[in-house]
């Protein structure tokens, strides 16, 4: 899962690239506003290519999977109200 979130990732960021390279390399020569909506475009596609690759898939460790040490994960299921795994 991991790898393919990544290769999302670097195609989103790549087609960022293009799309602000590519608007002001060539399509502001023939439409200013073309170039502007292209930037626009690309101004978005970060912060989504960052939940892309940031979400969480269902066989992902998470932060509140039990680390290992007992005492620890005793702690944080009583904070947490949570029921002790035996």
């Amino acid at each position: 899962m991991y790898a393919r979130r990544r290769h999302v990732y670097f195609w989103m960021m790549g087609a960022c690239l293009v799309l602000f390279v590519g608007a002001w390399a060539v399509v502001r020569l023939f439409s200013m506003p073309v170039a502007i909506g292209m930037c626009v475009v690309a101004m978005v596609i970060p912060p989504v290519a960052a939940m892309v690759a940031n979400r969480r898939g269902p066989e992902d460790r998470w932060w509140d999977d039990p680390s290992g040490d007992p005492k620890s994960d005793e702690w944080w299921d009583e904070l947490d109200g949570k029921k002790r795994r035996s």
